[in-house]
């Protein structure tokens, strides 16, 4: 071997040494991944996936990239986490997946998209679904979508309620109404026992309780005394001083007027989508719980002789 080949061969394996001696680049942390994400940092994104980044790493709020851009609907990143090997059907903490992200927030072509790209339109028995999510949040263009790509309109929620409860839980006539055109079963009951008339009179919705039910059913529920209605009690009431979620979300409001009084507009923007996401879980949180009401009887010939009773449902 010549004195040139010896001289070339012991360069490539100095730089090969020091190629592998070269520290792997640090993952972000997650709040600054989630961020950046939010953010549609394009560029940032792309630069850590270059360094090694696992393509389904976890932020610190809304779950993986792909997570992340589903719920903005930022198909560019959704693309490019995709490319890289992002999962498209992986969970978060929470068993939400990007179709349901992009879902609840009404992202008609990133519900499209990943449809088109292996997410599966339905969960597992006994899970929520994107189409929970899309009726609970009342887009009809995506309760459509899901349900041309073979969305379960009767699926069954953690707690059995089905994407027609949803809708009439947060007062979505409309949305009501197109599943019942699709043919949603009005005699689904979660497993408290209600169903989408129980929600409507318990919830003060006439209207919809009309579309969910036939003239006998309507007549024989409105003739239940309003106590039979009681309010849902939350085991942690939203709003409550010691609820966590209240709280995060008291002080993004807080933080958006600061931020609005210095005309940071895309800033008030990025707030706002926390504080939707926050509002979301809470509601989610405290969905389906039971409810009660306080029985007090007493006797007219000895008023002070009284009795009560919690009875819950």
């Amino acid at each position: 071997m010549s004195r040139h080949s010896i001289s070339t061969l012991i360069a490539l394996l100095v730089a090969a040494g020091a190629a592998h001696a070269q520290p792997r680049a640090q993952p972000p942390d997650p709040t600054t991944f989630g961020a950046r994400i939010e953010a549609g940092d394009y560029a940032r994104a792309r630069a850590w996936l270059d360094a090694g980044l696992d393509p389904n790493y976890v932020g610190d709020r809304i779950g993986t990239g792909l997570m992340i851009a589903s719920w903005e609907g930022n198909l560019s990143l959704m693309q490019l986490f995709v490319a890289r090997g992002a999962d498209v059907n992986k969970l978060n903490a929470r068993g939400e997946t990007a179709l349901m992200h992009a879902a609840w927030r009404g992202k008609l072509e990133a519900v499209k998209w990943l449809l088109a790209h292996g997410a599966a339109v339905n969960s597992a028995a006994g899970s929520w679904s994107a189409l929970h999510y899309a009726a609970f949040a009342g887009h009809g263009d995506v309760v459509d979508a899901l349900l041309a790509a073979g969305g379960d309109i009767n699926a069954r929620s953690a707690n059995g309620s089905s994407p027609l409860m949803m809708a009439v839980y947060d007062d979505h006539p409309d949305t009501v109404r197109q599943l019942l055109q699709r043919g949603a079963d009005t005699s689904v009951k979660n497993d408290r026992g209600d169903g989408a008339l129980e929600w409507a009179f318990k919830f003060g919705r006439l209207g919809i309780a009309r579309m969910v039910s036939n003239p006998q059913q309507f007549a024989a529920a409105a003739s239940l005394p309003k106590s039979h209605w009681a309010e849902p009690v939350r085991s942690q009431p939203a709003g409550a001083p010691d609820d966590p979620l209240t709280k995060q979300i008291d002080e993004l409001v807080d933080m958006r007027k600061v931020l609005d009084s210095r005309g940071m507009t895309n800033a008030v923007s990025s707030i706002d989508r926390r504080i939707a996401r926050l509002r979301f879980q809470r509601a989610v949180a405290n969905m389906d719980v039971p409810s009660a009401l306080l029985e007090i009887t007493a006797r007219r010939s000895a008023p002070t002789d009284q009795k009560a009773r919690l009875i819950v449902k």
